[in-house]
């Protein structure tokens, strides 16, 4: 099986996704998002990378 290294996460509905983001970094999963989901993560205080233009 491949394990998973990297998840790009962008949603218009935030609810729960701290959740599920949390569970990907617990499994040593790097988060990559963008704008609005990025800052909502962030916020949350979850690890993620930025990567809006």
């Amino acid at each position: 099986m491949v394990k998973i290294k990297r998840a790009l996460i962008s949603v218009s509905d935030k609810t729960h996704i701290e959740t599920l983001a949390r569970g990907l970094v617990r499994h040593g999963v790097e988060l990559l998002s963008t704008g609005g989901t990025a800052k909502a993560l962030k916020a949350a205080g979850v690890p993620v990378k930025d990567v809006s233009e």
